[in-house]
């Protein structure tokens, strides 16, 4: 009945349309059966009545299955030659294009389809800002080993050994459920993690099976009191799960650092309002700051009790980098109180985001490699970096991203967008309208259906073999035998036609403790100076 009631929605328009002209043609045909007009349009009729129906039942695309018939007019443009391509899917860029390289990328990975491409680059070698990785005269053999790294530093009762490329984290509730069980199940598949997002452990990331990072927001979703402050009881209770394989403490996320988490109001359904214990129907929004804690000392001390509290998982933190001095007055809080994060996540200010305000997603936040680069720095100039590993994220898609990121400091890398296209994203940006084409990013019962559980997760677990395939390559090709190889003089970056420079040159190295036995770097003496352990407001 309620897929009766659907037929009413414009979506469905061109597939009932089918159905209502075949059947007038039928009927015609029965009172007058030698007209040939009426056997001409019955034959179109009936044609687009198979392909609809063909739609609706096929398991692959979901676009098909939400807009039966419909939907073929996109396929449509997308075949027509490379400019028609080109402007459909160049509507989003960083320097160079991204939409139409980096979507082919995760479509023909996840799809095992043939991932080569004819006629050389499709980048201006000569524009300012193509990079590069500086190859070897000598390569390694490529490495058949899954690359990996393990997690949890000299107070981790429970070290991760996790992939050096992961999914980032995505809600449940800004994704489907089908979203999640896909993204989970193909992390299980692959053997690498799959972060929560600050949405909560639900029982679709349990469905799967997959390794599970459990990301701890502001908002304390399922580990919340009545009051919305941080349940110690109940964080306890979940992250003694087995399929829980470390806990991360979000403190800001790249596309809208010090904005909090946004879910609009039509995404927060009775499910999403039961899983996070939020009101129905309303925004809900996460706070732009804990309440559990006010200071660097106190956020330590935070983080070492939810590595207790999970029985000594690896716990760290994640964010996007804003004001220098109060990452630094977190790193004089380790040096102080002695207790560390096992890992750091640098979200880039280029990460994706299903809702939030312009302004911020343009122009709040360091870019990813800036803050990674910043971070490690300030570690190694403490003299901490080796007993914290550092994740990345932030537009990362393709094994060069990994090298690249590895080659800044990364010990490892998360994606979101990339693994959101292999469960198939067509970036409609309806997210935050709970109208999403594909049944990824909305709460729609029927529009979720049309994700293929057992179809996606194949593919998320394709994409990631293939990614790491190519990271295997590239690493060889420069002479290295793992991605963790990978330095500063490795990247290239075109400044001009004619002047180029090494990452080396761009992202300066602060020597191994550097900023404890006292710098004369004014890029790094004013916000050192300016950091307080007992406060993230500048010591002025």
């Amino acid at each position: 009945m309620s897929r009766l009631f659907l037929m009413f929605e414009i979506r469905y328009l061109p597939f009932v349309m089918a159905i209502v002209l075949s059947s007038a043609f039928a009927v015609a045909l029965a009172v007058h059966p030698n007209y040939v007009w009426l056997w001409i349009g019955f034959g179109i009729a009936f044609f687009f009545l198979s392909v609809g129906l063909h739609d609706i039942w096929q398991k692959p695309s979901a676009v098909l299955r939400n807009y039966p018939i419909a939907a073929h007019l996109r396929f449509i443009l997308e075949s027509i030659r490379p400019e028609m391509r080109q402007y459909f899917f160049e509507d989003e860029k960083d320097g160079l294009p991204f939409s139409r390289d980096k979507r082919a990328i995760v479509y023909q990975r996840s799809k095992n389809a043939l991932d080569v491409r004819p006629f050389g680059t499709n980048y201006n070698v000569y524009e300012p800002g193509f990079e590069w990785i500086n190859h070897s005269m000598s390569p390694a053999a490529p490495s058949k080993e899954p690359f990996r790294i393990v997690i949890g530093g000299p107070d981790c009762a429970r070290p991760y050994s996790a992939s050096v490329f992961n999914i980032s984290a995505m809600s449940f509730g800004s994704l489907s459920a089908n979203a999640i069980r896909a993204l989970n199940g193909g992390a299980r598949l692959g053997g690498f993690a799959h972060d929560t997002g600050e949405g909560g452990y639900s029982p679709y990331h349990r469905e799967g099976g997959g390794d599970i990072v459990w990301e701890i927001g502001s908002g304390y979703f399922g580990c919340r009191n009545p009051d919305g402050t941080f349940s110690a009881e109940k964080f306890a209770a979940a992250a003694a799960n087995e399929q829980i394989k470390m806990v991360e403490l979000k403190m800001s996320q790249g596309a809208k650092p010090g904005h909090g988490g946004v879910l609009p109001a039509p995404k927060v359904s009775v499910e999403i309002s039961l899983t996070r214990g939020v009101p129905t129907g309303q925004d809900c929004v996460s706070p732009s700051s804990h309440s559990a804690f006010s200071t660097p000392i106190e956020m330590m001390q935070f983080i070492a009790e939810m590595r207790r509290l999970s029985g000594g998982k690896p716990a760290g933190f994640k964010l996007c980098v804003g004001h220098e001095w109060e990452f630094l007055a977190i790193c004089k809080a380790m040096l102080e109180t002695g207790l560390y994060p096992d890992f750091i996540v640098v979200d880039g200010k280029e990460g994706g985001t299903g809702a939030a305000p312009l302004e911020f997603i343009d122009h709040i936040g360091k870019p990813m490699r800036e803050g990674l680069s910043f971070v490690h720095n300030a570690l190694v100039g403490i003299g901490v970096r080796q007993r914290i590993k550092l994740g990345a994220s932030g537009k990362i898609i393709s094994g060069f991203d990994i090298a690249r990121a590895m080659a800044l400091g990364a010990d490892w890398c998360n994606a979101a967008r990339g693994f959101m296209f292999a469960v198939g994203c067509i970036q409609s940006q309806s997210c935050h309208t709970d109208k999403c084409p594909t049944g990824v990013a909305t709460q729609d019962a029927d529009r979720q259906k049309a994700l293929v559980v057992e179809d996606k997760l194949h593919r998320v677990a394709n994409f990631h073999k293939a990614t790491i395939h190519a990271l295997a390559d590239l690493t060889a090709a420069a002479g290295l035998d793992h991605p963790n190889q990978f330095k500063l003089v490795h990247i290239s970056h075109r400044l001009s036609a004619s002047e180029v420079a090494t990452f080396a040159d761009l992202y300066p190295a602060l020597r191994e403790r550097e900023l404890i036995e006292g710098t004369n770097n004014p890029r790094w003496r004013t916000p050192w100076d300016l950091a307080d352990a007992r406060s993230f407001r500048a010591n002025a």
